[in-house]
């Protein structure tokens, strides 16, 4: 299985929405993400994102980019801002015939993932930007998984032609 993960874009603050959707910057980042995604060909079996709106939003872009259709979108409090690496990795446990996933998570939720996909064991310390996507292949049965890639924002706007 491959899985995507990818940090919100950058979002308003509370004082100026409580809610804290994408900010003009953030859905920028985001759409530029996307459009490398769909570059790269990337599709996904299975989109996922939290509660949160700023979360929702971005797996929305990516899933349109991509081809998934926005209304199978699943949200999960898995993926919340202080949930447990293994309560997501639980949750993506139960999609273990899916070959491609993408989750529109926060942080520290994410880069906790990320390390205890990597290296359950022990742990590493990963760098996860807002609208930055890095790609790890787990495979069914295997302890750990590996990082094919991980780019930041800027270079995959690069990558979109932006």
């Amino acid at each position: 299985m491959l899985i995507h993960l990818m940090q919100h874009g950058a979002c308003l603050p509370k004082e100026v929405n409580l809610n804290q959707p994408l900010s003009p910057v953030g859905r920028e980042q985001v759409e530029k993400s996307a459009r490398s995604a769909a570059i790269l060909g990337l599709r996904f079996q299975l989109v996922v994102a939290s509660p949160k709106l700023r979360s929702f939003q971005t797996a929305e872009i990516m899933a349109k980019r991509t081809g998934y259709p926005a209304s199978r979108i699943v949200v999960t409090d898995a993926v919340k801002a202080m949930a447990p690496a293994s309560e997501a990795l639980r949750f993506i446990k139960e999609y273990d015939g899916l070959d491609s996933i993408f989750i529109a998570g926060h942080l520290p939720s994410l880069a906790l993932l990320a390390s205890a996909i990597l290296s359950p064991a022990k742990g590493v310390d990963v760098r996860v930007e807002n609208g930055g996507l890095m790609q790890i292949a787990l495979e069914p049965g295997q302890a750990a998984g590996t990082l094919n890639w991980a780019m930041t924002p800027t270079q995959l706007a690069v990558l979109a032609g932006c």
